[in-house]
């Protein structure tokens, strides 16, 4: 059986360079690449086979389509979008960032107040 980084690979082969896995939640794996194109780093995620034989694909096309909608200053734009042997995905710019757990725990006062500041509407809507 092919996994998922290599069929990826190979039906994105003309387009991006997959260079290693980002991380993984429970309906996506990210990965790192590298945009062929236009000689740049990009995250590609990409829903779980699995989830989308089970569930069906529209949730996560719902959030493809959601994404590439929004426009503000602090949210990454989509690149691109589309299935890949039968695996969905879609590609954003790639970040080189620390996650907000580390910017948490190795916070000053002042970074601890803009981690607070914003994870408090997450934790009231949920």
């Amino acid at each position: 059986m092919i996994s998922i980084p290599d069929r990826l690979s190979a039906a994105l082969s003309d387009r991006y360079t997959i260079e290693r896995e980002l991380g993984a939640g429970g309906m996506v794996t990210v990965y790192l690449a590298e945009d062929l194109k236009h000689h740049r780093p990009v995250a590609i995620k990409v829903l779980h086979a699995e989830l989308s034989a089970i569930l069906g694909p529209e949730r996560f096309l719902k959030e493809i389509e959601l994404t590439a909608n929004l426009q503000h200053p602090h949210i990454l734009p989509l690149f691109d979008s589309g299935s890949a042997d039968g695996l969905l995905y879609y590609v954003m710019p790639s970040v080189e960032e620390e996650t907000l757990r580390r910017r948490i725990a190795f916070a000053t006062p002042q970074r601890a107040w803009c981690a607070r500041r914003t994870v408090a509407p997450l934790e009231t809507s949920a």
